[in-house]
């Protein structure tokens, strides 16, 4: 037997994350993190969601498209295990995966219809900015919570460190929180950090090196210490000036 489909996006996530790296490993950790599922044409039609606002929270499918160039392999080496042991890639939630294809639990906030756009505000996603939405649908708390499943090595949720912020970031955060355009950000902050989202094989050992997580428009720069993740400095990110020098190179 064999089976090929062609599969478009029917709408397009705007996040707060702009970098993978950051961003939480599972959905709903960071519940700080709101953003918008954008309807795209010909889907772009507020009949398309009609009902959904009964719903609390939505299941996105979504592709890696980040990823697809780089393949995939039989096994992968999970975070939770050091980085050093090996699972099949179907026994993980690994993003290099044969179709790209991921999935994510968010909360539904409410549904837009301004100007014939139509989109869907969330929270709690683990979804890079601009990721391709193949697919939404409700999710049904009686058969989708499944009580006394088993969660293999992801069985309990992760340890969360602590998470402070230095004199000058202090001010800073003061500074850029009261703008609208960064909404929640302390709590988006420390929720993304608390996840200590460094390579694994990193934790147990002296880290002396500086961190850059890109949050909206911003770099948060980070350091580890023995009292846990000290925020040094909020700043203007510089992301979107590499994509553009890359794009020219």
């Amino acid at each position: 037997m064999s089976f090929n489909s062609q599969i478009q996006a029917v709408a397009y996530c705007r996040t707060p994350y702009k970098q993978k790296f950051g961003i939480p490993r599972q959905p709903g950790l960071v519940s700080a993190a709101r953003g918008f599922v954008e309807l795209a044409p010909p889907f772009n039609q507020i009949d398309a969601v009609r009902g959904l606002e009964q719903y609390s929270h939505l299941w996105l499918l979504f592709c890696f498209h980040e990823n697809l160039a780089a393949g995939w392999k039989t096994t992968v080496r999970p975070p939770r295990l050091g980085g050093n042991e090996k699972l099949g890639v179907f026994a993980t939630r690994s993003t290099f995966r044969p179709n790209g294809i991921g999935q994510s639990v968010v909360k539904l906030h409410a549904v837009h219809n301004h100007n014939g756009k139509v989109s869907l505000e969330i929270s709690g996603m683990d979804l890079l900015d601009g990721t391709p939405i193949i697919d939404i649908k409700p999710y049904i708390p009686f058969s989708d919570a499944i009580a006394n499943a088993q969660g293999g090595i992801a069985q309990e949720a992760p340890v969360l460190a602590n998470v402070y912020f230095n004199e000058q970031a202090k001010s800073q955060l003061e500074l850029y929180q009261s703008n609208p355009a960064y909404p929640r950000l302390q709590a988006l902050i420390e929720g993304v950090l608390a996840q200590d989202p460094r390579p694994a094989y990193k934790k147990a050992k002296e880290d002396p090196k500086l961190y850059q997580v890109a949050l909206y428009d911003l770099d948060i720069l980070w350091i580890v210490t023995a009292a846990g993740i000290e925020v040094i400095e909020l700043r203007a990110s510089t992301i979107g000036q590499k994509l553009t020098s890359q794009a020219h190179d």
